[in-house]
C-alpha cells in the first residue's frame, strides 16, 4: 500500500462493499459489473471492497473470484483503495490474497466465516500467514451473516500484528464492537490501526462517537474514521453526503441534536434495505432491488436461487424512499446512468 493510500485509510475512507451483477441466466454481467464500479467512484467513494459478503461468497465456487476482482481494478482510479475479501482455511485465504496482490489490490479483508471450529490462536496464525502477502483489514462478521463470536483478547492479539492496518467492525452488537476497540487499545498499536464501521445498523453513531478506553493505565482515545459497508452499495451518493456530514459534526465543538436524528433515520433505512425484520434474509436482494430501480442492475438474482426479497420488503423500501428522499439517489443516478453503462 502506498503512503498516500495509507494516509487516506487513517483519515477515513468511504468504501462500499461491491455487489455482483448477474444476467437472467445467472452468469456474470460484466457490463453492469463495471457500471456499478463507475457509479461508486462517481458518487464519491474512496475505495471498493470486492469479493466480500455483498459480492457473495459463492463466487469462489463458480470460478468468478478473479474475474470480479479484475473488473473492478480495471475501472477505478489509481488513488482508489482496493480491498479484496479473503476467506477459508489458510491455504485458500493465502491464494486469494495472492490473486489480489497480482491485480493491484491494497489489502485483504480477512473473514473468519466458516471457521467456527478453529481456535482463536489458530485464526491468529492464519492471519499472520496471509499478512505475509498483503496488509490485513480485520473483519468482525456478525453471526447472522456466517461469522462467529471473538474475544477482546483475540482482537488484542490480532492488532499486535504489524501487518494489520485496519479493522472492520460488523458484529451489529455494541458489546462486541467495544471488545474490538478495547483489544486495539490494549495491543500497543492503537495509533497504527484504523477503525472502520461495518455496523450497518449503527453507521452514523459509530462515526460520531469519541471512544475512550483505559488500557495499561492509559486512557486511549479512538474514533471510527471510515466505513466499509454493504449499506453503502446502494443510495451511494446520498450515503457519501451523510458520511461527510457526520465526519464534520464529529469534529465540531458540540454535537448537534440533528446528528442523532440522522443516525436513527439511516438505521431505519438500513432496516428496509437489509431486511432486519426477517433476520437479514433479504439483505443482498434488498441492495439489488434499490440498484435495479436505479437501472444499474437488470434483476435481483443472486447465485443462490432461494435468496429473494422477503414479503413486504419492497414496500418497506418504498416507504423509506418516500419518507427520506435525501437518503436516496434517484436524480443523480438517472443523470449519469448512460455513461456508466458504456
Amino acid at each position: 500500500m502506498t503512503q498516500n493510500k495509507l494516509n487516506l485509510l487513517h483519515r477515513g475512507a468511504f468504501i462500499p462493499a461491491h455487489p455482483l451483477a448477474l444476467t437472467n441466466e445467472r452468469k456474470l454481467d460484466e457490463r453492469r459489473q463495471r457500471a456499478l464500479s463507475r457509479y461508486y467512484i462517481a458518487a464519491g467513494a474512496d475505495g471498493l471492497a470486492v469479493g466480500v459478503h455483498s459480492t457473495q461468497f459463492a463466487i469462489r465456487k463458480v470460478g468468478m473470484y478473479r474475474t470480479v476482482l479484475t473488473l473492478a481494478a480495471e475501472v477505478v482510479r489509481p488513488e482508489t483503495l482496493l480491498v479484496a475479501g479473503a476467506l477459508g482455511p489458510t491455504d485458500q485465504a493465502r491464494a486469494e490474497a495472492e490473486v489480489a496482490k497480482e491485480l493491484g489490490y491494497d489489502a485483504v479483508l480477512l473473514s473468519c466465516g466458516g471457521l467456527s471450529e478453529w481456535t482463536e490462536r489458530e485464526l491468529i496464525a492464519r492471519a499472520e500467514r496471509v499478512g505475509e502477502i498483503l496488509p490485513i483489514f480485520g473483519f468482525y462478521l456478525q453471526p447472522a451473516a456466517g461469522g462467529r463470536l471473538l474475544s477482546a483478547a483475540f482482537w488484542r492479539d490480532l492488532a499486535s500484528h504489524p501487518r494489520l492496518c485496519a479493522i472492520k467492525m460488523a458484529p451489529f452488537n455494541r458489546y462486541q464492537t467495544l471488545d474490538v476497540i478495547r483489544g486495539v487499545c490494549e495491543s500497543g498499536r492503537a495509533s497504527e490501526i484504523a477503525l472502520y464501521t461495518g455496523n450497518d445498523d449503527n453507521i452514523v453513531a459509530d462515526l460520531l462517537t469519541p471512544f475512550e478506553i483505559e488500557a495499561g493505565g492509559v486512557m486511549h482515545k479512538k474514533r471510527v474514521v471510515g466505513g466499509l459497508l454493504g449499506h453503502w452499495a446502494a443510495w451511494t451518493k446520498a450515503s457519501v453526503d451523510v458520511f461527510h456530514r457526520a465526519k464534520a459534526m464529529a469534529e465540531g465543538d458540540a454535537l448537534p441534536a440533528e446528528a442523532l436524528t440522522l443516525a436513527a433515520q439511516v438505521t431505519e433505512s438500513n432496516a428496509a434495505m437489509f431486511d432486519a425484520a426477517n433476520g437479514y434474509k433479504g439483505c443482498i436482494p434488498g441492495v439489488h432491488e434499490i440498484l435495479r430501480r436505479a437501472g444499474l442492475l437488470a434483476n435481483l438474482l443472486t447465485l443462490d436461487p432461494d435468496e429473494t426479497l422477503s414479503p413486504g420488503q419492497a414496500e418497506e423500501i418504498d416507504r423509506i424512499e418516500r419518507a427520506y428522499p435525501f437518503l436516496c439517489d434517484g436524480e443523480f443516478t438517472r443523470a449519469h446512468l448512460r455513461e456508466w453503462m458504456e
